[in-house]
């Protein structure tokens, strides 16, 4: 079996498939995010990423994908039942964002997620060549760490959390606290998106597992376990170029006219979930409708809210909470040809994406608790005229970052109001001021410079970091394979 000097590890796979015309199925690489980041250092290190690639049954067989081998780990119905709609986003999720929802605890749920961290570590370990640097990804998989150690100890392994970690009142709630404490420090190096949630971790290391620790090191058995803030980013220069494209602009053109050319657009851009302070959002822009500081004819809201986690029942009662206030405002206070909200769940793609950006002239992002928040990032990096003003949550890890955003705290209404209602009265001036620096801030921490700051961190020796190089390849990486007659369609995202 063909081994890697990389692997990396995550829930899903960096690729999607699409039913073709003629029934194969076509599997596409990913855009965006952690797939951008690692790119042109997977493109000349034998890689290897392990994952699932959606649906259950039988993992299907994969070609490699722009040279990048896919190790395919296979999920039953009663895997991603427990474990990922269960433990990880009905038990851990919740926790993690601030109990914003109360977390379910259940056994089976956590014998699920044991389960399948087992069966990520065992892949991992089968694909790994001796001295492999493994890069494990997100709340998903946090047992891995500690598992891989137990088979592999020859490896060099970083973990990487994507979303908030608690403070200690908060994750002590968890039954199997010390367990998942136990995996994560199976890393060499464990990274969190803002300095705050190591802190959190060094603290919970110390009170539950009584071993020593700073915010930086922690001591476990004869080894140091390192700990940082690297915050993720995007991929600047990508959506600097696709906003600017001809079409692009053409569309964003089309879509203004589309929402009856209005004065000013709002733009909000959500995964259907309850940590995204849609609700909240909407309140305050009903408010502000009944007082008239916001009027229909001048201003449209388009609220972009992408389903997730469809089968999972709090996400299903969000929704119709949703869809009930999004109708009952524009009753209220739409006109004929002229709704209050546009309201959206369909997915869109990256240039329909850019082509919204573009439009908005306030993009609302106000979630009352975010890892980070990479659509605030791509609002700036699409805004090519330094125009546009970001209303962004503190409580969104792209706070720390974008300080010249208007800043505001979604659990109080009436600032929320009071912070809407300035970021489309502002001037040109001081919007364009702000937007400038915030862009020269995305150019300078980019999704590659958070890629070389934790492998680097990571891999002392600097090999994998050497290769990390700027590159324009972008293959087209579709690999065309028959559809098995016996897979279900099942899905899953996050």
């Amino acid at each position: 079996m063909r081994q890697s000097s990389l692997v990396v590890v995550a829930n899903r796979l960096p690729i999607d498939d699409n039913q073709a015309p003629d029934g194969a199925c076509e599997w596409r690489r990913s855009p965006g995010g952690l797939v951008s980041a690692l790119h042109p250092l997977l493109r000349h290190t034998p890689a290897t990423w392990v994952g699932w690639a959606g649906g259950t049954g039988p993992a299907p067989t994969l070609p490699d994908v722009d040279g990048v081998r896919m190790h395919t780990v296979p999920l039953s119905h009663e895997d991603l039942r427990d474990h990922y709609e269960g433990f990880s986003n009905a038990t851990l999720w919740p926790l993690y964002h601030d109990a914003v929802e109360q977390p379910e605890h259940h056994r089976r749920w956590w014998e699920a997620y044991q389960r399948v961290n087992q069966r990520f570590a065992e892949a991992t370990a089968e694909v790994a060549e001796p001295g492999a640097v493994v890069w494990v990804q997100d709340y998903h998989l946090q047992l891995v760490p500690g598992q891989l150690r137990a088979l592999r100890p020859d490896l060099r392994i970083g973990f990487f959390l994507h979303v908030p970690f608690p403070p200690p009142e908060l994750f002590m709630q968890l039954p199997r606290r010390a367990e998942l404490l136990q995996g994560m420090l199976g890393a060499d190096l464990v990274g969190f998106q803002r300095a705050q949630a190591a802190h959190n971790f060094a603290q919970l290391v110390t009170r539950v597992l009584e071993l020593p620790a700073t915010d930086r090191r922690i001591g476990i058995d004869d080894r140091v376990v390192r700990i940082g803030a690297f915050p993720v980013s995007i991929d600047t220069t990508e959506m600097e170029a696709l906003a600017a494209r001809p079409d692009v602009a053409a569309r964003a053109r089309r879509l203004r006219q589309d929402l009856g050319d209005p004065r000013q657009v709002i733009l909000s851009v959500d995964r259907m979930d309850y940590t995204k302070g849609i609700e909240q959002r909407l309140k305050a822009y009903s408010e502000l409708l009944a007082s008239g500081d916001v009027k229909v004819r001048d201003t449209v809201l388009v609220q972009v809210a992408m389903p997730s986690r469809e089968r999972v029942g709090q996400y299903q009662i969000l929704r119709e909470r949703i869809e009930r206030e999004v109708g009952r405002i524009n009753g209220e206070y739409g006109r004929v040809g002229e709704p209050a909200i546009h309201y959206l769940t369909q997915p869109f793609d990256r240039a329909e994406l850019a082509a919204l950006y573009r439009v908005a002239d306030v993009m609302a992002v106000t979630p009352l608790r975010d890892g980070m928040n990479l659509v605030a990032k791509e609002y700036v990096a699409a805004r090519v005229d330094d125009t546009g003003a970001l209303l962004l949550s503190e409580f969104a890890g792209t706070a720390a970052e974008l300080s010249q955003a208007y800043l505001v705290n979604p659990h109080d209404l009436e600032g929320l109001k009071q912070a809407i209602c300035t970021a489309l009265r502002t001037s040109p001036a001081d919007t364009t001021e702000r937007m400038r620096a915030m862009r020269a801030h995305l150019h300078q921490h980019d999704i590659r410079a958070w890629a070389r700051s934790y492998l680097s961190a990571l891999d002392e020796s600097g090999a994998l970091v050497s290769r990390l190089t700027r590159t324009d390849d972008t293959p087209d990486d579709t690999i065309r394979v028959p559809r098995p007659a016996d897979r279900t369609t099942e899905r899953a995202t996050g």
